[in-house]
């Protein structure tokens, strides 16, 4: 009995690797996706309605994967996981659905923040938990450095941070021998800061400071609306000429129940796909924000059959079913944007020009991916970390912590900045949640 069972479970597990292996790699190529040499594009939902890890139990995922599978969804997006928990199953749930993983780097007490903008060794190992444990997944798509880190007008500052975060994680990814895993910034819509921000990330002529793909977090196109109209319009022509992906990493206003997704022939159209490489719903489960395209018995977030909303469900459903961009093959395609230059300060856009990184000492990135192990075995303390001056200059680390640091100390448990709230426009209502020994403000509808 114990040698039929033990057969069974290794069919199991050999049967969920095959799987995972046989899903093309999502790569970059210019301003585009390809994956197995044809090009992608994105129909998603973001997938996480609590703070809790939502790719954990398998036996949940197998039944949102399918029923996100019926409607034509072939990608989730995960704003927050725990390391430290087991992601086979799930993570072999969506690949046998054909859904890839869009996914935060950050934590909740790591991510950069807007007010009070770091980038530590400490942030750096919380990102780098993160990475060493979903590199190996096939249909694990990109990594997000950040979301809506800038959410005002006046959070520019903050931006070279999130290249610093870019280059530290590039360097790592690359000292590991990873694949190529793209790396892009979710940015909240905040008109006076575009094309500013999305020039910037991608500016200069060091590959691991740019970003490899732009989301943008949109709520424009409301009710019956159009093209025009909707201002997705600007959206196309600010993002005409740019090098890298983009595309909508939040979308699906609701401000005119019940939505009809017209917004969606439009980003699949040919007013958009030559630019544009789809978008992710929010939201899939529903909350207190209304937003949700399903929900679950008793009230309860991931827990048992979804139960789809109607006529949201089908209205999505019906859009995605009538869209087939059939884009470019790879072998047909050779990229002739270029970088932007970096912009200098305008408007509401305040660092000037290509200003230095607040990077980490680059032997501290090249020890821990040659040590081999867990952050919780590794020795390091917090790095101090710059701030930009008057939002136009970056100064060099005061004290960068160095590759001895990495290996003779223990890791800090000094309190980073709390997340800041967003201006997305899909937020609910504020609500305290217990995180360890405090409390974490947590955002029904978004996660920050």
């Amino acid at each position: 009995m114990f040698g039929l069972l033990l057969h069974t479970v290794l069919l199991a597990l050999a049967t969920l690797d095959t799987v995972n292996a046989a899903l093309p790699t999502i790569s970059v190529k210019g301003a585009k996706f390809f994956a197995n040499g044809q090009q992608f594009f994105i129909k998603g939902v973001a997938y996480q309605g609590t703070p809790s890890d939502p790719l954990v139990d398998t036996q949940q995922c197998q039944l949102d994967a399918t029923l996100m599978q019926s409607i034509g969804a072939n990608s989730i997006r995960v704003y927050h996981i725990d390391p430290y928990s087991n992601h086979d199953g799930c993570m072999n749930a969506f690949a046998s659905a054909g859904i890839y993983v869009w996914l935060d780097l950050d934590t909740f007490n790591t991510t950069i923040v807007q007010t009070a903008p770091t980038w530590t060794d400490t942030q750096f190992i919380a990102f780098v938990e993160v990475m060493d444990i979903f590199a190996g997944y096939k249909n694990l798509a990109g990594f997000w450095i950040g979301n809506e880190v800038i959410n005002e007008v006046g959070g520019s500052s903050s931006a070279p941070f999130i290249k610093a975060a870019v280059h530290d994680m590039k360097e790592y990814m690359a000292a590991k021998s990873y694949r190529r895993i793209p790396i892009g910034y979710s940015a909240a819509d905040i008109a006076e800061l575009r094309p500013m921000l999305q020039n910037y990330l991608t500016c200069g002529s060091d590959y691991n400071a740019s970003i490899d793909f732009f989301g943008l977090n949109s709520y424009e196109w409301c009710g019956d609306s159009s093209y025009q109209t909707s201002g997705y319009a600007i959206l196309q022509a600010m993002s005409q000429d740019y090098p890298v992906p983009t595309f909508f990493s939040e979308t699906g206003c609701n401000v005119s129940p019940p939505r009809t997704f017209t917004d969606q022939a439009a980003i699949f159209g040919p007013n958009m796909t030559g630019t544009w490489s789809g978008s992710i719903i929010y939201e899939w489960c529903e909350e207190m924000n209304n937003y949700g395209l399903v929900n679950y018995p008793n009230g309860q977030i991931y827990n048992g059959a979804p139960q789809p909303l109607q006529p949201d469900f089908d209205n999505l459903s019906n859009q995605w079913k009538n869209i087939n961009p059939s884009g470019v093959a790879e072998s047909a395609y050779t990229p002739s944007l270029t970088a932007p230059g970096c912009p200098l300060p305008t408007g509401g856009w305040g660092v000037n020009g290509n200003v230095p990184l607040p990077t980490l000492d680059q032997s501290v990135v090249e020890a821990y991916a040659l040590s081999g192990v867990k952050p919780t075995q590794v020795a390091t303390t917090a790095s101090s970390s710059t701030s930009v001056a008057a939002q136009t200059t970056v100064a060099s680390s005061s004290a960068p912590t160095t590759a001895a640091a990495v290996e003779n100390k223990s890791l800090s448990t000094a309190t980073l900045p709390r997340p800041t709230t967003t201006t997305s426009r899909a937020l609910g209502a504020k609500v305290a949640v217990q995180v360890g020994s405090g409390l974490l403000w947590w955002i029904p509808g978004l996660l920050v």
